[in-house]
């Protein structure tokens, strides 16, 4: 039998002020503001079925559940020790009676995971899908910087992941807005788009994507999030309260 892999060193976080707990390698991908503002975009209600494709560690995918206590949670990732600290982190967080990991590989398309269409998906995609484009600052990050089916891939699991009528929601680099529009109009529409500026006078480097498969409402561009003020090293005031789980990303 070949030798297990070695248990990566971890560090255990909180966050959402305090109320979920992540275990998350000290050098591979760490959740991040992403993550945050991507748990805060998901509105999925009681009952709701909710997919994330790409979960890591569980970073939105906790989060997302612990804000929205009424609806049910499936995260799918390819990488083991992921999936290991993913499940762990649930555990911690007495979630497994609504969240559940599940072992695959986006790249493959959801019908490969032979699991019933959700009311819901969310997603953090890799950002590049051409290795020229980026060096990684670690192995272990490539997978969750590094597209390999391109971001065509990701696009494709999440119009197969969510039943007609359902929502997809992306959080993604701002300069690959055409290519996320281009890639779900085909099935989806709907959308409404936030942009996420580090400051108010500053371009957005992020955009949250909404879409409803099969929609067909115009285009709605919303205010943008901004992150930080120009004066003091912290937060903004929507930023902070959305971090601590006192507001929602509201669509």
């Amino acid at each position: 039998m070949p030798d297990a892999l070695p248990t990566p060193a971890t560090t255990e976080d909180t966050v959402l002020n305090g109320r979920v707990s992540l275990r998350q390698p000290v050098a591979g991908y760490r959740a991040g503001m992403d993550a945050a503002l991507l748990a805060a975009a998901c509105d999925a209600g009681p009952g709701e079925r909710v997919i994330e494709a790409g979960c890591g560690v569980g970073g939105a995918l906790l989060v997302a559940a612990t804000r929205r206590p009424g609806a049910r949670f499936v995260g799918v990732e390819r990488d083991s020790v992921a999936v290991d600290l993913a499940r762990s982190n649930a555990a911690l967080n007495r979630l497994t009676d609504r969240v559940e990991i599940v072992a695959g590989d986006v790249e493959r398309g959801f019908r490969a995971l032979d699991l019933p269409v959700f009311d819901a998906v969310i997603s953090n995609p890799p950002f590049f899908d051409d290795p020229a484009a980026l060096r990684a600052p670690a192995p272990e990050k490539s997978g969750a910087w590094m597209a390999d089916g391109g971001l065509k891939a990701w696009t494709g699991f999440c119009l197969k992941a969510v039943r007609e009528g359902g929502t997809i929601t992306l959080i993604h680099r701002a300069d690959r807005l055409a290519d996320i529009l281009a890639l779900l109009a085909p099935k989806a529409g709907s959308f409404k788009i936030r942009p996420v500026a580090p400051f108010a006078d500053a371009p957005a480097k992020r955009v949250i994507v909404r879409a409803i498969k099969t929609g067909k409402a115009p285009l709605v561009l919303l205010p943008p999030l901004v992150l930080h003020e120009r004066e003091g090293s912290g937060h903004s005031a929507q930023a902070e309260a959305i971090l601590r789980g006192e507001a929602d990303l509201g669509w």
